[in-house]
């Protein structure tokens, strides 16, 4: 087993889902959603999802893991624009 690609995979599926922690914190405190896409974070969520049903159907904890929050945090995201969407 080589190490190194490995430790590419998991460093890229941390870096990838650290990412979207900013935005999620920012959305939490602050509620807005204006600027942001229903349709890019339907997609993407969607997509994350999908990623995350195959990482187990791999029994690849680098894809479960990653997958599993970057969904969590998308999903908190695209709840809050739905959200924000209904009540206007």
């Amino acid at each position: 087993m080589n190490i190194i690609p490995d430790l590419v995979g998991y460093l890229a599926a941390a870096l990838t889902t650290v990412s979207f922690l900013p935005q999620a914190v920012l959305t939490l405190k602050t509620r807005d959603t204006d600027s942001l896409s229903l349709g890019m974070y339907s997609l993407f969520t969607s997509g994350v999802l999908l990623w995350l049903i195959y990482g187990i159907y791999l029994a690849n904890p680098a894809i479960i893991a990653a997958n599993a929050v970057t969904f969590l945090l998308a999903a908190v995201i695209l709840s809050i624009k739905i959200l924000n969407l209904r009540r206007k």
